[in-house]
């Protein structure tokens, strides 16, 4: 009895506003339910065997995004309509302070409706390689406001979302977790030219970090001032490690081009002096004299 009257007391928070206890723990029980479905949610879609493997994993977190926001949108308006808040009036009734908001907040307003964009298109994802400004990194994480991303030297930066929309940015890994990459190597004129794209071919597919399918393949791009430029051409999912299987495999050709006596050239020039002829024939007439 005693609880049941709790449940149904009225309290004035305010003159003219009350609040009735059972709606308030309703309203608790919302959010502190919301709360617990959140975490389910984040633990079903993360689990090795859901059914959402078959969807790419990527788009997952995309997905618990979206429906963590929304939820939670959700909810906060249904707790306060039982506590008794009218909507409408609460709006109507501070939009002199939302404008005052809006105009001091407005780059962190640009940025959430930025990311609100990015979570429903899908263009960049957790677990993504991006560049922008001129940095490669690993997407940690997709936020309302912003974005974490993991370097190479392993520093996180923090990148506002309104950039993703606002400037260039090259999705290394948006469609496919492979990428065709290139190194260029270059042969003294001279060359067995079947020799060497030998040496070229064996090393890519020696590599482990190298994929199968697409085959590897090489070109014979050019003829160079002093030699012979070839081109490697390859695909890797290695992607945000990728200066490392670069370097194994020039490390590797080089190894292999010594091995079958191919020579890596380096740049040469001949001098050519004007004159010098006239002024050996001076200076051996002056000594003989």
């Amino acid at each position: 009895m005693v609880l049941s009257g709790i449940m149904h007391k009225r309290f004035e928070i305010v003159k003219g506003i009350f609040i009735d206890v059972d709606k308030v723990i309703f309203s608790i029980l919302i959010v502190l339910g919301t709360w617990l479905f959140i975490i389910a949610l984040r633990r079903l879609m993360t689990r090795p065997n859901f059914i959402a493997d078959k969807i790419q994993v990527k788009r997952r977190m995309t997905i618990f995004l979206l429906t963590k926001y929304i939820t939670w949108f959700i909810s906060i308006l249904a707790s306060l309509s039982i506590v008794g808040i009218d909507l409408t009036t609460l709006v109507l009734g501070s939009t002199a302070l939302l404008v005052g908001l809006g105009l001091g907040l407005q780059h962190i307003f640009r940025d959430i409706v930025s990311g609100i964009f990015l979570l429903f298109e899908g263009s960049i994802k957790i677990g993504d390689i991006i560049e922008v400004d001129n940095v490669i990194g690993k997407v940690m994480e997709v936020n309302l406001r912003s974005c974490e991303l993991k370097t190479r030297d392993d520093v996180i930066i923090i990148v506002p979302n309104s950039k993703f929309l606002a400037e260039k940015v090259v999705n290394w890994s948006h469609d496919s977790e492979q990428v065709r990459f290139t190194i260029d190597v270059s042969v003294a004129y001279g060359s067995d030219i079947d020799k060497v794209d030998e040496c070229l071919i064996a090393s890519m597919k020696a590599n482990s970090r190298v994929s199968k399918t697409p085959k590897p393949y090489t070109h014979f791009a050019n003829f160079g001032e002093s030699s012979l430029e070839f081109q490697m051409f390859f695909w890797s999912k290695e992607t945000f490690l990728i200066e490392r299987v670069k370097s194994n495999l020039r490390i590797d050709v080089y190894k292999r081009l010594k091995e079958n006596d191919l020579a890596i050239p380096f740049p040469q020039r001949d001098i050519h002096i004007k004159g010098i002829e006239q002024f050996i024939d001076f200076k051996g007439k002056k000594s003989e004299s």
